[in-house]
Order: C-alpha cells, then structure tokens, then sequence
C-alpha cells in the first residue's frame, strides 16, 4: 500500500497579516524618502548646481586629448598621466613654492598682528575706539586698485622689490583690516569676566591674551586664518602686477593662466592643472570645517 504524503496548506489567516505588514513597511519607508526628498529639495538642487562643475572638471582632467574635445562627458579610458604631465611642467613646483611662501608666510603674519589689535578693540575702553573701529571698516570697503600706483611706486622705485612677492607679504606684518574686524566680532563675545579675573590674578595684558583669551578664540582664529589663506591661495591681481615680469616668483593662480595660454587646445590638461590647484584648498577646508563654521557663527552673535 503506497502512502502519500500531502502538502501542508498555508493558512491565509497566518500568512495575510505578515504580507500586509511587509506591505506596509515598505509603503511607510518609500513614504519617508519621498517627504525627505520634498523637504530637502532645495537642498539637493543647490548641492548639485555646485558640485557638478568640479564632476565636470574632475571627468575632463581624465580623458585623453581626442575625447576632451569631443561632446561625451564620461571618458572612455582613465588617463591619470595627464596629471604627471602637468605636475612636470617646468615651472610648476616654482609656482608651488610660491603660493605656499605667500599664503602660509601671510596667514601668519596677518593673523598674528591682527590679533592684539582686534583684542584692543573688543575689550579696551579709550577715547577714539569707534573712530578706529569706523577706519577698520573704511579700509575694507576700499578697492586695492585704487592705491596700486603709489604702492608699486613705492615697492619698486624706493624698496626696490619689484619681480617678487613681498610687496604682497611684508604689509600683512602690520594688519590685515578684514581680519581684524573679524577676530574683533569674535572676540566680542567673550565674556568680559574672564579677563577681569585674569588681571585680577596678576596677569599683564599681554598674558591675558596669550594664556586666557587666545585658546577661547581658536574657532575664531581658525576662521579669520582659512579666510586669508583662501585670499592668498587664489590672489591673481597681486602677483599680476608685482611679480609679472619675474617666472621665478609666479604663483598658481598666475602661473595657470600662462599654463592655459600654452596649451588652449588640451583641455585635458588645463583641467588636470586646474584640479592639482584647487586640491590643496580643498583638503584644507575639509579638514578644518569645523572650526570654520563655528568661527564664522559666533562672529555674527555679537557686534
């Protein structure tokens, strides 16, 4: 006698539930993408108005020379040398040295002069103060071109440093006004009791400012220096007319336009250059966006 074996029959009334709970899990998260979406479409637009450009210089620093001229925005084959070439050109670790000298020398100095003076501002009570704070702001609102002449007569007839960078550098040892004004805003919302006590502690001003008011103010030293070093990085006037007539003293926002001028149908290379200039800036402001953000947020909860 042959015995069967029957399938067991699935119970609608166990099934269906678990059916109707997937079901609905997946209804509740498309639902959550969807809202998240709606809310942060702004967001994504404005994300990706800038970032595709540099997706777009990135993609065409890779393609080779035929196909960078060509309509297709993905390249057929990777062709990283292209950033060696550049990195060989003769004159380009010239132009390195340059901007590094020139931004990282002016950061210092513009920060480390502007600070006692920002310092001086915020928490010094004498007579005159708004009308230095008022001059502060007039030097910002002044356009360098308007006193290039008299500086490049002075730099280059009386000083004789015409061809090089420290016309740039040298007057950031006595101030930078954007820079003061902006350590000044940060400063302003230190309490003021914190350097009461410092004094009533014994210390002079000078120690109160390097031992008390100095470690509150990294966020906001942190942002006045990323802001200056950015200017410099990317400065183009200033080493237009200084150091123009001078190879040896380019620096890489100079040196690209002589590098673009040279090579105008290889746009491969020119966005190759392009984003070995931009890298450094980049990974700076990555690695320090967070006292970035805080300096520039605090510098706006006072005046």
């Amino acid at each position: 006698m042959t015995r069967t074996t029957l399938a067991p029959l699935e119970s609608p009334q166990v099934t269906a539930p678990g059916k109707a709970a997937t079901e609905a899990r997946r209804t509740a998260r498309r639902r959550a993408a969807l809202e998240w979406i709606g809310v942060h479409s702004l967001a994504i637009a404005a994300s990706l108005f800038f970032l595709l450009p540099f997706v777009f210089v990135f993609l065409t620093a890779v393609m080779s020379d035929d196909q960078a001229l060509t309509r297709d925005l993905w390249p057929n084959t990777w062709e990283w040398g292209n950033f060696a070439d550049v990195w060989n050109t003769p004159g380009f670790l010239t132009w390195w040295r340059n901007t590094l000298l020139y931004a990282g020398l002016g950061t210092v100095l513009a920060v480390g002069s502007s600070l006692p003076v920002a310092y001086a501002l915020a928490k010094f009570r004498f007579r005159g103060r708004n009308l230095m704070m008022m001059l502060v702001i007039a030097a910002m609102m002044l356009p360098p071109q308007v006193v290039i002449v008299p500086m490049y007569l002075f730099w280059a007839r009386q000083m004789d440093l015409a061809g090089t960078l420290w016309p740039l550098i040298i007057p950031f040892a006595f101030g930078n006004a954007f820079t003061i004004f902006l350590l000044r805003q940060f400063l302003l919302t230190i309490p003021r009791e914190y350097t009461e006590a410092a004094r009533i502690d014994g210390c002079g001003e000078l120690r109160t400012l390097l031992k008390v008011v100095v470690p509150m103010a990294k966020p906001g030293i942190a942002a006045s220096a990323l802001f200056h070093f950015f200017y410099c990085w990317n400065d183009y006037f200033g080493p237009q007319i200084y150091a123009s007539e001078n190879p040896a003293a380019w620096t890489l926002s100079y040196g690209l336009e002589s590098f673009k001028g040279a090579h105008q149908t290889d746009w491969n290379l020119t966005m190759a250059a392009t984003v070995l200039v931009m890298a450094p800036v980049i990974v700076v402001f990555f690695f320090a966006q967070k006292a970035f953000v805080e300096g520039v947020t605090l510098t706006g909860v006072k005046g």
